[in-house]
């Protein structure tokens, strides 16, 4: 396939929450209690809720930015490309990359809302989060319709509040919910636990896909408190490893058979010796851990209940047959440092040599409008959305490095996808 004839739907992006995102949502007896995005004495931008600090205003959201700035920061939003926080620039830098549709996690909220749960007033942190999806349905995604695919965070406190938040959000055409790899670590009951069922049984109901993120765990992979931060970001990805482990062993999968999960930035190139792993574990130890997957192997059980997404992972999609294609999804990771913006498909294009089409078209963009029930081409012609047809409305859109001191241009001129592109075989050395 012609790399401008892909359609590309990324399952996994990042968005930075503007200061106003409460303002139309939130109801009147708690304007004044919402979170508010506050400048501190030092210049920094924080996110303030009932006097809790959530520095995390754009983590990571390094897009733009030249790779020796990339780090944690930015640490204020004035350091950050626009697109990170307005979606009409989201959508023009989407164009540049040639993505038709993205689904976006959160930022200051962290991936499970665990910022609101923490409020002391429960009544005041359900209605904050419940107007922090409305926002994010209505607005961010309603925008531009057929363009974002919607996702929700829970109320990760109360599992029947879940439940009812899902149906909630389902109605508004949501059917994704964002949770936790390891509840255990942010002191809730382990994914082993019935305490979750209301919310299981709500998403069986509604369709809605259940993303468990790397770092939804609000932990990160540490092996020794002297090694380099590339041992971490090396085996972040990998690490959701344990969130399969625990996926598969539990109940969950077996006594909810509708329910559907997605392993978020989680790759695809470890899961092969991991299938033949757990059937190794489950032939030879069943007789006494009591295991049943009802004349199933646990590797069939997982390839059908559990979505996989990748970014860059050309071995992965080498061993594809070792995979269910039809669970296999793509993802940019925009803004972050691991993301393939603004070339992602030169990126995806130059490992899908010998790939079918049929099977490309599966991984770019098919199997993300069936899992999450988005109607992308209800709102446009399959023709508008490709790569080809996207990149010609973005020729202006400018992709020249910018400096996170004052964020400008290096250059004069415009850069555009085709100067980067010439530039692709020596970033790769």
């Amino acid at each position: 396939m012609d790399m401008n004839d892909l359609v590309l739907v990324s399952v996994d992006d990042h968005l930075v929450e503007p200061p106003d995102l409460f303002d139309q949502h939130i109801p009147a007896k708690y304007a004044d209690d919402v979170p508010k995005l506050i400048q501190r004495a030092d210049g920094t931008d924080a996110w303030v809720f009932e006097g809790q600090e959530a520095t995390n205003v754009g983590l990571n959201a390094v897009a733009g930015r030249p790779p020796d700035e990339y780090g944690a920061e930015p640490t204020k939003l004035s350091e950050i490309r626009e697109g990170c926080y307005d979606v009409h620039q989201r959508i023009r830098d989407m164009n540049a990359n040639g993505v038709a549709a993205a689904l976006n996690f959160p930022s200051f909220p962290q991936f499970c809302g665990q910022y609101f749960a923490r409020a002391k007033d429960k009544d005041l942190g359900l209605a904050v989060l419940r107007a922090y999806n409305d926002w994010h349905i209505d607005e961010w995604c309603g925008t531009y319709p057929g363009r974002m695919i919607p996702q929700a965070l829970p109320p990760i406190w109360d599992p029947q509040l879940m439940a009812e938040e899902v149906h909630r959000v389902a109605k508004k055409g949501c059917h994704a919910v964002s949770f936790s790899e390891n509840p255990t670590k942010i002191d809730y009951p382990s994914l082993h636990d019935p305490h979750w069922d209301p919310f299981w049984q709500a998403c069986c109901d509604e369709n809605t896909v259940v993303n468990l993120h790397i770092g939804s765990s609000s932990s990160v992979v540490i092996t020794s408190v002297d090694a380099p931060i590339d041992v971490m970001i090396t085996l972040q990805p990998i690490n959701i490893v344990q969130a399969a482990a625990d996926l598969i062993w539990s109940p969950a999968v077996r006594k909810f058979p509708d329910l559907r999960f997605a392993l978020s930035e989680g790759g695809i190139g470890w899961v092969p010796y991991f299938l033949e792993r757990i059937d190794r574990v489950y032939k030879m130890h069943k007789a006494w851990t009591h295991q049943d997957f009802g004349g199933k192997l646990p590797s069939e059980v997982f390839l059908e209940r559990v979505a996989l997404c990748f970014i860059d992972d050309a071995f992965g999609v080498e061993a594809r047959d070792h995979l269910n294609l039809d669970m296999v999804n793509w993802e940019c990771d925009y803004p972050h440092s691991d993301s393939t913006w603004p070339l992602a498909p030169e990126s995806l294009h130059s490992y899908l040599e010998g790939v079918p089409d049929s099977d490309i078209d599966k991984i770019t963009h098919e199997n993300a409008l069936r899992l999450y029930s988005f109607d992308m081409f209800g709102k446009a012609d399959k023709r508008d959305l490709t790569v080809g047809a996207l990149r010609a409305q973005a020729g202006d859109v400018d992709l020249g490095y910018r400096s996170s001191a004052r964020l400008k241009k290096t250059g004069s001129d415009t850069v555009t996808v085709m100067d980067l592109a010439r530039q692709l075989p020596a970033a790769a050395e």
